[in-house]
């Protein structure tokens, strides 16, 4: 019986690893996003997004209007890393196009040495 699998819990069902979910892969294609990049779906009329894993679909169904990485992860309960990867997947398709967000520009080095020296002075 199922019951007495590692991989099964009574109160959750089947337990799926990440690793399964992004075909044991790490890294997105074509670079990493960072956590506040947006993601926005991209209309294709001819798109076959039944063949598409159904993450792959949820995220298409919630990105109508921008949402960031961190965002989808959170909606979906997935890792980061995974949602990467699948954004990556989609991106490629042409399904969706990503963004950075303006708060995601790293400030310029004279700053943030300030904001260290002023710290350091606590």
């Amino acid at each position: 019986m199922l019951a007495d699998h590692d991989w099964f819990d009574d109160e959750a069902g089947p337990v799926v690893r990440p690793y399964t979910v992004t075909g044991g892969r790490v890294r997105p294609p074509g670079g990493g996003l960072d956590l506040l990049a947006f993601v926005v779906a991209e209309y294709q009329p001819n798109a076959d997004i039944l063949q598409l894993q159904p993450e792959h679909r949820q995220i298409l169904a919630m990105t109508n209007a921008p949402l960031s990485v961190a965002e989808i992860a959170g909606r979906l309960d997935l890792a980061v890393g995974v949602i990467r990867v699948l954004i990556g997947d989609l991106a490629d398709a042409g399904l969706v196009s990503t963004y950075e967000s303006e708060a995601a520009v790293r400030p310029p080095d004279d700053i943030l040495k300030a904001v260290l020296d002023g710290l350091r002075s606590l």
